[in-house]
C-alpha cells in the first residue's frame, strides 16, 4: 500500500509516499526558518500563507521522487493535529480535496503519534511495549506504547517545552532562532562543569517535567554577570544543555524501569540534539535498556512519519469523512 502523508502542523510544509507503513520512497520537507528567523519564532499567519505557496511544489516532487503518478497511491494521510490552526487547515483541507479528487481513502492522524512511530522507518525498531519520549519545541512527553496507535502518557511538562526552552535561551543569548541546533553547537566548544544550572526533576518518582526555572537560572545568570557573559556564551550553552539533557535522560529511564520495559525510544525535533542521544544511550545502556532514536532526517517535522502511522490506522479500519476537521490541541 503506497500512502501520501501531508504535514503542515507548524512551519515545515512536508509531503512524502511510504509503502506498507516502513518503507520511504520520497520525503521533501520544506522549512520557512529564513522567513520566522527575524521575529524569534514561528508567526502562524506568516507559516499558513507560506503552507499555501509550497505544498503543491511540495507534493509534486514527492511524486516525482517516488517515481509514481497519482494513480499509483493507494491512500492519503494528513495531520489533523495538535498545532497552528491555519497551518493545519492548509494541509489538511488540501489532502480532503486530494483524496476526494482520486476518490482514494484519506485519513487525519495525530502528530504525535507519528513522531512515535518515526521509530518504525528504521531498519531496527524497538518492540511493543517500549517507553518513548517525545521531546520538541512544542511538546515534552514520556509514553508507554502499546501499538502503533495506542500510547499512554506517563508524564508531561507542565510549562515550557524543552525545545522551547531552546528557543528562547537563545534569543536572550542574542544567537537567533531556533535555537536547538545553534546552542548545540555552541555546547561543544564549552565546559558543561563550568556553569552549572538547576535540575528541575519536580518529584523524582513522577514524571512531569519543567524548564520554565532553567530559563529563568540563564536569564538571572546573565543579569549577575553582564560584564563577563559575553565571553562564557559556550560555557553557559553546555551548562544549559547538560542540565535539560540530564533530566530528560533521567526521567525516561526511571519511566522504562517502572514499566519494566527493555527498550527506549527518543523522538521528535530535539532528538536530534546530540548531546541527548549521547546521554541517554550511555546512561540507559549502564541499566542494559536499548535505545532507538531515528536518523536525524526523521526528528524534525516530516510526512514519511505521518504516512507510516496513517498506514496502521486504515489497517485498523479507521478512516475520516469530509466533515472531518483540525484540532489544536490534545488532552
Amino acid at each position: 500500500m503506497k500512502i501520501l502523508g501531508i504535514e503542515t502542523s507548524c512551519d515545515e510544509t512536508a509531503a512524502a509516499v511510504v509503502a506498507d507503513g516502513t518503507e520511504i520512497l520520497s520525503s521533501v520537507v520544506s522549512s520557512q526558518i529564513d522567513v520566522h528567523h527575524r521575529y524569534g519564532g514561528v508567526v502562524p499567519e506568516l507559516a499558513s500563507r507560506k503552507h499555501i505557496e509550497a505544498i503543491i511544489p511540495v507534493l509534486s516532487e514527492a511524486l516525482d521522487n517516488a517515481g509514481i503518478s497519482t494513480g499509483q497511491l493507494d491512500a492519503v494521510a494528513v495531520t489533523r493535529g495538535p498545532g497552528l490552526i491555519g497551518a493545519l487547515l492548509v494541509g489538511f483541507s488540501f489532502a480532503k480535496a486530494y483524496a476526494f479528487t482520486l476518490d482514494i481513502p484519506w485519513v487525519g492522524v495525530n502528530h504525535l503519534e507519528g513522531h512515535i512511530n518515526s521509530v518504525f522507518l528504521e531498519p531496527d525498531p524497538p518492540p511493543f511495549p517500549f517507553v518513548a519520549l517525545l521531546v520538541s519545541g512544542g511538546h515534552t512527553s514520556i509514553y508507554h506504547v502499546t501499538d502503533h496507535t495506542s500510547a499512554r502518557v506517563m508524564g508531561q511538562t507542565r510549562d515550557d517545552a524543552a525545545g522551547e526552552a531552546f528557543d528562547k535561551v537563545a534569543k536572550v543569548l542574542g544567537l537567533g532562532y531556533p535555537g536547538g541546533g545553534v546552542i548545540g553547537r555552541l555546547a561543544e566548544k564549552g565546559d558543561p562543569k563550568k556553569i552549572i544550572f538547576p535540575r528541575a526533576y519536580l518529584d523524582k518518582s513522577g514524571f512531569d517535567f519543567s524548564f520554565s526555572g532553567i530559563k529563568t537560572a540563564v536569564n538571572r545568570y546573565l543579569q549577575t554577570h553582564e560584564n563577563e557573559y559575553e565571553q562564557q556564551y559556550p560555557d553557559i550553552a553546555a551548562g544549559f544543555q547538560e542540565a535539560v539533557a540530564d533530566v530528560l535522560s533521567y526521567k525516561v529511564i526511571r519511566a522504562a524501569m517502572e514499566k519494566q520495559c527493555e527498550h527506549i525510544a527518543i523522538v521528535g525535533g530535539v532528538a536530534a540534539n546530540t548531546r541527548l542521544r549521547e546521554k541517554v544511550s550511555q546512561d540507559a545502556g549502564e541499566k542494559g535498556i536499548a535505545v532507538h532514536i531515528p536518523g536525524y532526517d526523521l526528528c524534525g517535522d516530516n510526512a514519511a512519519m505521518i504516512a507510516g502511522v496513517g498506514y496502521h490506522y486504515l489497517k485498523s479500519g479507521k478512516m475520516a469523512d469530509i466533515n472531518t476537521d483540525v484540532y489544536s490541541r490534545v488532552r
